[in-house]
């Protein structure tokens, strides 16, 4: 499937991996990992790359950016990784022109996916569940490619034509109730997989931020300012601003990328800080603007465990480090103990199920490597002697999980062992 051939460089990886590890099951992970995304789930086709999220057939825009973060490392000295990165930008680019408020697409428009679902479907779209990191994370993967490789492809005209398009919806959302034209509902018991009152969600309030649909669970939010995909959001507008400037010359526009960044970090400070009994003052996980805060995290990426990984605070940051304790405590309704793991998971899985990418990323977001290397045994220790990262895992027996085969948190195990060992070709 993949066209990329030469492999060298994760075998150099495996080597200083092993070097560093007395475990060697972390090497042979790491390697069967990084190759079996490069195997199954990589096309890439002339001047686009399309990569399929695992075991469903589609490609999710915040996922496909997460299953390639890792080969950002390697790409200034390979031409053929970082051909496929810029293949995935300019195929991410498109595909918002045809629909922003996407999340998932189809290879081609076959007409596959959730088709019945009540609102503005198209062939070419698996499923239509609006969510705001989809639109951070190929910003994020532009904008890093630049910084790692000196490459500046990716910043074509369909680039600009398509961030045009996602500052509109961001700033139209900021005010979701007048002027939104977004509706979603899926026929189900499951409330988490529709929105309410006729697909607009609960109501809210003006804040500054942008309104939110759904998670990157793809679950639906209880309250419509998903804070940390705003905090995502804020770190992609000064991305933005820097790239408008550099590679455009785009001064209009720019104004606009700061204008928004700004109300929304307003808007942060100003509805999503709480000040907790025990904890101090954390973060939010959503708010309404009328008062509503809802205390938790989940375990996918954007979360409130991943604001050091974004780039949007440091990892030694006061409230980072408050809402962090928060978080992994019991007082998250998410964090769970069990006889073989403790971690975070989802009400998108099983009660007391924990997810790899959680575990990861609060390795990734720590500031002891002590804390780092438990965490990589701890997913090598719970994946079920599969060779691989899983969905999520009970707590209290490994051999329970969901997906087999999840790409996404293959990966994320991957950057982690590459954080510890700050590997290069």
């Amino acid at each position: 499937m993949s066209a990329i051939v030469d492999r060298s460089f994760i075998k150099k990886a495996r080597q200083q991996i092993d070097s560093q590890f007395s475990n060697t099951k972390i090497g042979e992970v790491f390697e069967r990992c990084m190759n079996n995304t490069l195997d199954t789930t990589i096309k890439i086709k002339g001047q686009e790359t399309f990569i399929v999220t695992g075991d469903i057939p589609a490609m999710w825009l915040r996922d496909s950016v997460c299953q390639v973060r890792p080969f950002l490392r390697f790409a200034e000295k390979d031409s053929e990784l970082e051909g496929m990165l810029i293949g995935l930008i300019n195929q991410q680019m498109r595909l918002i022109k045809e629909d922003p408020y996407a999340n998932a697409f189809n290879e081609s428009s076959n007409g596959a996916g959730h088709q019945e679902d009540l609102t503005d479907m198209q062939d070419g779209i698996w499923e239509r569940k609006y969510e705001i990191d989809s639109l951070c994370y190929p910003i994020q993967l532009s904008y890093l490619l630049w910084k790692k490789t000196g490459t500046t492809a990716q910043f074509n005209t369909a680039y600009l034509d398509s961030i045009d398009l996602i500052i509109e919806l961001w700033e139209q959302e900021q005010h979701h109730e007048e002027s939104s034209p977004y509706r979603f509902q899926r026929q189900t018991e499951i409330k988490t997989d529709t929105l309410e009152r006729g697909g607009r969600g609960t109501e809210t309030s003006y804040t500054g931020m942008t309104w939110s649909g759904f998670r990157p669970s793809d679950d639906a939010c209880t309250y419509g300012y998903l804070v940390p995909a705003n905090q995502f959001a804020v770190v992609v507008l000064g991305y933005l601003a820097e790239i408008l400037d550099q590679q455009y010359k785009a001064d209009s526009l720019r104004q606009r990328v700061t204008k928004l960044k700004s109300a929304i970090k307003k808007g942060i400070e100003k509805y999503a800080v709480v000040q907790h009994a025990t904890y101090g003052e954390i973060y939010a996980y959503e708010v309404d603007g009328q008062g509503n805060q809802l205390l938790m995290d989940d375990a996918n990426v954007p979360s409130l465990l991943s604001l050091p990984f974004l780039g949007y605070c440091a990892k030694d940051d006061p409230r980072y480090l408050n809402t962090r304790q928060f978080i992994l405590s019991k007082a998250n309704p998410y964090f769970y103990t069990g006889k073989v793991s403790t971690g975070i998971g989802s009400p998108h899985t099983p009660k007391r199920y924990i997810w790899p990418i959680s575990l990861a990323v609060q390795g990734l977001t720590s500031q002891y490597e002590s804390e780092l290397r438990l965490l990589v045994n701890e997913l090598i220790r719970t994946d079920a002697d599969c060779g691989m990262m899983h969905e999520s895992f009970d707590a209290d027996d490994a051999k329970n999980y969901t997906r087999e085969w999840f790409s996404w948190a293959n990966m994320m195990f991957c950057e982690l062992v590459l954080d510890i060992v700050q590997t290069d070709n």
